[in-house]
């Protein structure tokens, strides 16, 4: 009878052991989820923050254009104005 009882106390220290891995497991599968869950939600947010950025760089890209255009623009006008007014000094004139 001391076999069986042995048998017995060894079988129910085994059914323990094998509860504690599942519930190890079990922890171990909500942290990996837990972990793949903030990570969509990190790779979420750094995709609109790089959506962002490049619709800020479209933006900086049209004004820098457009900056180009008027300084290139103004560029024409200080000629024609240099031309128009031929022999003028501007930096001996008084006022």
């Amino acid at each position: 009878m001391v076999e069986t009882n042995s048998n017995s106390r060894s079988w129910h220290l085994n059914r323990q052991v094998n509860l504690s891995v599942l519930i190890q497991l079990i922890f171990l599968a909500s942290l990996i989820v837990g972990s793949w869950v903030n990570l969509q939600k990190q790779l979420d947010l750094v995709q609109r923050d790089v959506s962002m950025l490049l619709q800020q760089q479209k933006d900086f890209e049209n004004k820098l254009e457009s900056l180009s255009t008027r300084s290139i623009s103004y560029e024409y006008r200080l000629r024609a104005v240099e031309k128009a007014v031929p022999q003028a000094d501007v930096a001996k004139s008084s006022y």
